[in-house]
């Protein structure tokens, strides 16, 4: 039997660039799609459900998979082709990009970074070659080698001792348990403010969203919770994050599996997620919490499916408060709980869960069931 089309591990600045492009949804939409597909199948989803989420043929998601696992971020972009013969071979390509990635004053120049024009006057008198390039050509091979002109911004690297062991724990989970894997992050903060967005519109004419200036709402956070195995999305909304709102999602969790039987919950190291009297209640309740490494939220099989819920319920919106808000995501929660999913598998689902309900005095395990706090 073939194994399983799934992402290769990503890196710490690979997950966090991909984490970056799904939630904000700034970037192209071929990149945004694609995106979304790598760090949904980190996060241990299966290709007919990240086929199911990003409503594409599952042969497309593995191409994608296949594709970023040989070429990397590089293979989120389209790939374009025509135009007139190149003047520079290779070599002197890969030396362009090379100089114009490297700090100037790495190469003794007295400035910290390269403008078009200093950089292809410095290339014109590189002692071992000469390059001759015009402005707007060095700044198209620039581009289509995916150096562009950015601001400078800082980074963190996980220094968490035990980065590898959590990692493969959560692998561990995903690939023998799927049906008794759940996953849980907090989305937000949300507050009351009219969110650009896109749409479709008459040519020339788009939607305009009123301006504001006194937001005295608040922000409130949007407690989720993902079954792995059923592809379902559900939670709460709260006016902050707290050890008694973490409890009370991880109960709601251990009621979707009311059997007894072990279940698994990815989440994150906030310290509301570790509180003793939680993991005391984990303990009792079999319930094994699985963190993600320090700074390493991206693999958190929830994380792929909060980029749509920003995109189809924050994004061009102008709710007029949070309670309209809250009911807004929560409709779409029901929307993409009931469509484009299997009815017959949902079907054959909900009866084995009544099934186990039924069944008080099955054992599972050699122990007798017990019913969840």
């Amino acid at each position: 039997m073939a194994e399983p089309v799934k992402v290769r591990r990503l890196t710490e600045d690979e997950g966090r660039r991909l984490q970056r492009i799904v939630r904000r949804g700034t970037t192209s939409a071929v990149r945004f799609r694609r995106a979304m597909i790598v760090l949904a199948s980190a996060g241990g989803n299966t290709v007919p459900v990240i086929a199911r989420l990003v409503q594409a043929d599952e042969d497309t998601v593995r191409d994608v998979v296949h594709r970023f696992n040989e070429t990397g971020m590089a293979g989120l972009g389209p790939r374009w082709a025509g135009g007139r013969p190149r003047l520079l071979n290779h070599d002197d390509e890969d030396f362009v990009a090379q100089t114009a990635a490297t700090r100037p004053t790495a190469l003794g120049q007295p400035f910290t970074r390269w403008s078009i024009r200093k950089l292809a006057a410095y290339l014109r008198k590189v002692h071992d070659r000469v390059i001759r390039l015009g402005r707007e050509a060095l700044r198209t091979l620039l581009a289509r080698r995916g150096i562009t002109f950015q601001r400078t911004k800082t980074w963190k690297e996980s220094n968490d001792p035990d980065y590898d062991t959590k990692l493969d724990r959560i692998e561990h989970v995903l690939e023998r348990f799927p049906d008794r894997v759940f996953a849980f992050d907090e989305f937000g903060p949300l507050g009351i403010r009219p969110t650009a967005g896109s749409g479709w519109a008459p040519k020339g004419r788009p939607d305009r969203l009123p301006a504001t200036y006194h937001r005295t709402h608040g922000v409130t956070y949007f407690h989720g919770c993902y079954s792995v195995g059923d592809d379902t999305l559900w939670g709460v909304n709260h006016r902050r994050k707290g050890i008694d709102h973490t409890w009370a999602a991880l109960r709601s969790i251990r009621k979707a599996r009311p059997d007894g039987a072990p279940i698994y919950v990815i989440l994150d190291n906030l310290s509301a997620h570790k509180n003793w009297r939680i993991r005391r209640w984990a303990r009792r309740n079999r319930v094994e919490l699985c963190f993600t490494p320090t700074y390493t939220s991206w693999a958190n099989p929830i994380e792929a499916h909060f980029g749509p819920l920003r995109q189809f319920t924050i994004a061009n919106s102008n709710h007029p408060n949070h309670t309209a808000q809250t009911r807004a995501l929560h409709a779409y929660l029901r929307w993409r709980n009931t469509h484009t999913r299997d009815p017959d598998l949902l079907a054959a689902q909900r009866r084995e869960r009544a099934r186990v309900r039924s069944e008080k005095g099955v054992r599972y395990g050699g122990r007798p069931l017990t019913r969840a706090a």
